[in-house]
């Protein structure tokens, strides 16, 4: 799955009055990396909207094996599902690297939503947008290889890290072959062997949990279907 794309972060589509009063009601806290914000199972009481900062959405199956669902960074709304649906989390949140966020209590953070027009707006805005993009995903599997998938993760954390993704983009963002392949939906050995292929073609350079984007539209190319732009409905 792809980082949330510019446009579609909560806290970017509050005008300055709302993310006052927002703030008003919550506290700031700061997670040093590896820490977790929340563990899957825990009571949900509470929503974190990332002020700074990279976090990864971990689930683990009855079997013990963990995968990596989801990346969030800042500006993004993270647990805000699990209080109205199970009560309990779905899934841990961890911080990648030193992370900033405001924790809003459930209860609160509903009434700020049937009290602030652009706030209630901004939420339905967010979760549509994860609800298409989990749809284009899918399809998406049907018609691209795991390797293009991976070039479209990367791709989009280039977007996301930065906004003018220019020709040579550095993620600088601990993530293992074994958790990118987990959010590309393929094998690390597909992981593995794409990179390696790129590296020799130019494409990109790695280091240690460092991977350097230096040729973006050579990469697009690479990617292909798995860039498209999601199906309305």
């Amino acid at each position: 799955m792809q980082p949330t794309g510019p446009g579609h972060r909560f806290w970017d589509l509050l005008p300055p009055e709302e993310r006052r009063a927002l703030r008003s009601l919550g506290r700031d806290r700061e997670y040093p990396p590896g820490t977790n914000l929340c563990v899957e199972g825990d009571p949900a009481t509470q929503v974190f909207i990332l002020l700074d900062g990279w976090v990864k959405i971990l689930s683990d199956s009855e079997d013990g094996h963990q995968s990596i669902l989801a990346l969030r960074g800042a500006g993004d709304i993270v647990g805000e599902t699990s209080g109205e649906t199970t009560g309990r989390r779905n899934a841990t949140m961890q911080a990648m690297v030193t992370v900033r966020a405001l924790i809003v209590g459930y209860d609160r953070f509903s009434s700020f939503l049937d009290t602030h027009r652009e706030g209630s707006h901004a939420y339905r805005h967010v979760m549509a947008h994860r609800w298409s993009d989990s749809d284009a995903m899918l399809r998406r599997r049907a018609v691209t290889s795991g390797a293009q998938r991976l070039a479209g993760l990367l791709i989009g954390l280039a977007e996301r890290l930065d906004g003018q993704a220019g020709v040579v983009v550095d993620i600088a963002l601990p993530l293992t072959q074994d958790e990118l392949a987990s959010l590309a939906g393929t094998s690390r050995a597909t992981v593995a062997r794409a990179l390696n292929g790129w590296r020799k073609r130019g494409l990109i350079r790695t280091g240690q949990r460092r991977i350097t984007l230096t040729d973006m539209p050579g990469l697009r190319k690479v990617a292909g279907p798995a860039l498209a732009t999601p199906s309305p409905g």
